[in-house]
């Protein structure tokens, strides 16, 4: 009989351990990123990871590798684990929708991180106001060097709702400090092909006087190439404000960089994650602030 008494106190005790693991399990929240071969977007997982830490949440991220079909598979796992809430820091903004719909399918919340999806349905948008960015870099370099002055854009990926509207706030202060765009040609945010584009476009258009790169990793690029060609006279201005972007603007090699906070985008995100899990009201569009570094 006391065997029998000791077996059910055990059985008990086990019992309400696991229903006690049970209830502080905790919830699983999914981070899919374009790419971590970019400071800018391991910055921002990094936001991410110790924002889902300081709210208890299990955050499994993810490495797309700028591949949409790596991408939907990454989403297609994640569904398959479990994942409460996805955030998504998409590859290109048309190749998302396939994801974003495939969570829709499967009753999952989604969640976009810099970058917007054309298609599917989006709780919110977590991004900075990238036309008013594209905008502030025409505006910084038309102060520099006045009316008229000729510029080369580089482009980021194409079809990212990131470079469509860096590009389209930098053409509205174009258009408005009457400044001309000699070319705009992609490097697909890659530093490597940044100074490749740059090399050539240096040929082609020895009278450029600025260049807008819409990532810090295209500009940084472009000035390895205006460096290597000697010429001085060009300023360069990129965009994101990464640790080497900014180091850059301060040894004097780029003239400005429009800093984004990529740790604040990864941070909001969980934070809006946690809001949507709790049943809590969201925007649709959250801003992060922008602001020009120089030296």
């Amino acid at each position: 009989m006391k065997f029998k008494k000791m077996m059910a106190t055990v059985i008990a005790s086990a019992l309400s351990v696991c229903i006690a693991f049970q209830a502080s399990a905790k919830e699983r929240i999914a981070l899919v990123v374009s790419t971590l071969n970019n400071p800018f977007f391991v910055t921002l997982k990094d936001g991410a990871v110790n924002k889902a830490k300081e709210l208890g949440y299990d955050l499994v991220v993810l490495d797309s590798q700028n591949n949409p079909a790596k991408e939907l598979a990454n989403v297609e796992d994640t569904i398959v684990k479990g994942a409460k809430i996805i955030l998504i820091n998409p590859t290109d903004s048309e190749a998302v929708g396939n994801a974003v719909l495939a969570a829709n399918k499967a009753g999952i919340a989604v969640i976009t991180l810099d970058r917007a999806s054309v298609k599917g349905d989006v709780v919110s948008h977590v991004a900075s106001d990238n036309v008013a960015g594209g905008k502030m870099a025409g505006d910084f370099i038309f102060e520099k060097l006045g009316a008229n002055a000729k510029v080369i854009q580089l482009q980021g990926i194409v079809g990212t709702s990131a470079s469509r509207e860096r590009g389209e706030g930098f053409v509205k202060s174009v258009q408005a400090n009457h400044l001309t765009i000699l070319t705009a040609q992609p490097a697909d945010f890659d530093r490597a092909k940044g100074m490749n584009v740059m090399q050539n476009l240096l040929t082609a258009y020895p009278a450029v006087q600025a260049v807008f790169a819409e990532n810090d990793e295209m500009a940084l690029g472009a000035v390895r190439a205006i460096q290597t060609a000697g010429r001085n006279d060009i300023i360069v201005v990129g965009f994101d404000g990464t640790d080497d972007g900014v180091k850059s603007v301060q040894r004097g090699k780029m003239a400005a960089t429009v800093a984004q906070q990529p740790d604040k985008i990864g941070s909001i995100g969980i934070d809006i994650a946690d809001k949507v899990i709790k049943g809590e009201k969201v925007d649709t569009k959250i801003p992060v602030e922008l602001k020009l570094i120089t030296q």
